[in-house]
């Protein structure tokens, strides 16, 4: 799974990286992304079909929820099922996008208690995780964005983690994922073949009001 993320790069070099067009939003750098925050989102316009760098709400509401409050609002969606689940079929076909992250953690189970370890690609480029986006307005009018992070099978270097790791995109895959052309994206939905670097950090990343590059330090 992917429940916590560290999203630092200037959205300068992601709006370079990741060809969107539209004027960038207004964000702080965060090296402790925690579910029910905004975080910058590279979709395809839905009227325009450019692609567009927003911030979305990490949790996603699906279209057609009518009581908000009683809603789940999952940060992750099982790729081998998204298709065929009625919370995710609708959005996994029409509105799939990217999720820019810089590093991810997660916690290995171990007799000792739960161990944070920071996972990036050892390129030091920023890593693309597949996620579906929905627009949802309340009986106000008021339309909120959000997002889930696909996740697969893990690759051999996570398995000693956690069996679960978010769906992870090379560039290349950016135009089938975003529907840029006609492909069969559902190919795409598969553990990663990208080399990635896997550190140990404190246990300081556990609490959502942390944040800083120290989170980042390895772990003595």
């Amino acid at each position: 799974m992917c429940g916590r993320y560290a999203a630092f790069r200037s959205l300068q070099e992601v709006q370079r990286l990741f060809g969107t067009v539209n004027a960038l939003p207004n964000d702080a750098p965060t090296w402790n992304m925690a579910p029910t925050r905004s975080a910058p989102v590279v979709r395809r316009h839905p009227e325009t079909g450019d692609r567009h760098l927003d911030l979305l709400r990490w949790g996603l509401i699906p279209h057609w929820t009518k009581d908000l409050k009683e809603a789940r609002q999952p940060i992750n969606a099982r790729s081998e099922s998204a298709a065929t689940t009625p919370m995710f079929r609708d959005a996994l076909a029409r509105r799939r996008c990217l999720v820019p992250v810089d590093t991810f953690y997660e916690w290995q189970v171990t007799p000792e208690g739960k161990i944070p370890h920071a996972i990036a690609r050892a390129d030091t480029m920023p890593l693309s995780f597949a996620g579906l986006w929905e627009g949802w307005r309340a009986p106000d009018g008021e339309v909120f964005r959000t997002f889930t992070i696909l996740t697969t099978e893990a690759c051999p270097a996570l398995r000693h983690l956690h069996e679960r790791m978010p769906v992870i995109l090379e560039p290349a895959d950016w135009i089938d994922w975003l529907g840029e052309v006609d492909s069969d994206y559902t190919q795409l939905l598969r553990p990663s073949t990208t080399k990635l670097r896997i550190w140990r950090v404190s246990t300081a990343v556990n609490n959502v009001r942390n944040d800083g590059p120290a989170l980042l330090e390895p772990a003595t």
